[in-house]
């Protein structure tokens, strides 16, 4: 017969992955996300012409 197995009583403390799907690249992404998209509302305030025009495209 095979005995029990033991669980263990304490979780590790594994260090954060530095790349990928992690809570930090995550939110820094967002963060950059929020930057570019308030740069471009105020881009079109302040120059009266739409993202498209401004790089040239329409």
């Amino acid at each position: 017969m095979s005995s029990p197995q033991t669980q263990p009583s304490e979780t590790p403390k594994l260090e954060d992955p530095k790349f990928g799907f992690n809570d930090y690249a995550e939110r820094l992404n967002g963060r950059a996300a929020m930057i570019g998209f308030f740069l471009i509302l105020a881009i079109e305030y302040l120059t009266g012409q739409g993202l498209l025009c401004w790089l040239g495209l329409q």
